[in-house]
């Protein structure tokens, strides 16, 4: 398929695509020092925001009027409130919040500002943490990965139906966000969580809150360096794949094939990137995501996948759900009695 290139740009439209960084930082400012969350209870003047988040007063003030500028505050009688539409979506404690993503993309946004040194050099842009400091930063990242998830978990897995597995191992599960919907699509099903040590009290306490902890053996471990829990049915590998390189990949596949009992599938969530690599626009920016954040990581074609899933003796892979962006669907077996 052959890409074709607009040919109606003007100058200005130039311009202004090179000018839309400017709300991007100013709403990851304002999500790294959660202005959202403290402005929520009532409204603030700067002056006392400024002392309550240890702020430059000067700097503090810009930021509040930028933010009102950009509708995202109200400023009355030099006090500045969150709108009520914009409650739910920016407070921390709402559950429809986006904060943790928000913050997450503050952090993609330091590395895409080191984009044309990536790209020089070939290495990764350096990593400096945030205000919040590393450990909020990872737990932004788990938030942000709930935040996306949670809404369309449950439509997403209709694509692997039927959900007649007894076991589910969901590989770098972040928070159990799709362990709870995959537990509550097959009430009879256990599952067991792997991820990092630092994740796992991150998902008991989710995993306690919806009521499923009993039904989840929650492992910690690295799916890089160590082997996986054995004994499942199912394995759940969500946004994993476009971390890693090809290699890394099939390396992942082993292990996974390895922890699947006979007759076993694999279900990977991803991006799925068409053949000329231009398609969709969503995923051609996801791979420089990958390319400023990774030292091989990138977004692949279903062909890439499944060659790389047969080399780890997986067969019959297919997409049952195709999407613009991260949840599409591709699924195959390890050879064997179901």
């Amino acid at each position: 398929m052959q890409t074709k290139a607009r040919h109606d740009w003007t100058a200005e439209d130039i311009l202004q695509m090179g000018r839309s960084y400017q709300a991007a930082a100013v709403l990851a400012a304002a999500a790294d020092l959660d202005l959202f969350g403290s402005l929520a209870p009532h409204p603030l003047s700067a002056e006392a925001l400024a002392r309550r988040i240890r702020c430059d007063l000067r700097g503090l003030t810009i930021l509040l009027d930028a933010l009102t500028a950009l509708r995202l505050l109200t400023k009355t009688d030099g006090h500045y409130a969150l709108p009520a539409g914009l409650a739910d979506l920016l407070a921390p404690d709402s559950p429809q919040t986006v904060l943790a993503m928000a913050q997450h993309q503050a952090n993609c946004l330091r590395r895409w500002a080191q984009l044309a040194h990536v790209v020089k050099t070939g290495l990764p842009a350096r990593r400096f943490p945030s205000v919040r400091g590393e450990r909020g930063d990872e737990e932004s990242f788990i938030g942000a990965m709930h935040n996306v998830s949670a809404p369309q978990a449950d439509g997403v897995i209709e694509a692997i139906r039927p959900l007649r597995f007894k076991h589910l191992l969901d590989i770098g599960g972040a928070s159990g966000t799709w362990t709870i919907a995959f537990l509550r699509a097959c009430p009879p099903a256990r599952a067991t969580l792997f991820d990092l040590p630092s994740v796992i009290p991150l998902a008991r306490r989710r995993l306690s809150a919806a009521g499923l902890l009993e039904r989840v053996a929650l492992v910690s471990g690295d799916f890089l360096k160590n082997a996986l829990p054995a004994g499942a049915d199912l394995a759940w590998v969500s946004a994993i794949v476009h971390q890693n390189s090809r290699k890394q990949n099939r390396a992942l596949f082993a292990k996974v094939f390895r922890a699947l009992v006979p007759g076993g599938r694999i279900a990977i969530r991803d991006i799925l990137m068409e053949e000329n690599r231009t398609q969709p626009v969503a995923g051609a920016l996801f791979a420089v995501n990958m390319l400023v954040a990774t030292q091989g990581g990138g977004t692949f074609t279903f062909a890439e996948l499944r060659e790389d899933l047969a080399s780890a003796g997986f067969v019959k892979a297919e997409v049952p759900r195709a999407d613009e962006a991260m949840s599409s669907i591709v699924v195959a077996r390890k050879p064997g009695a179901a």
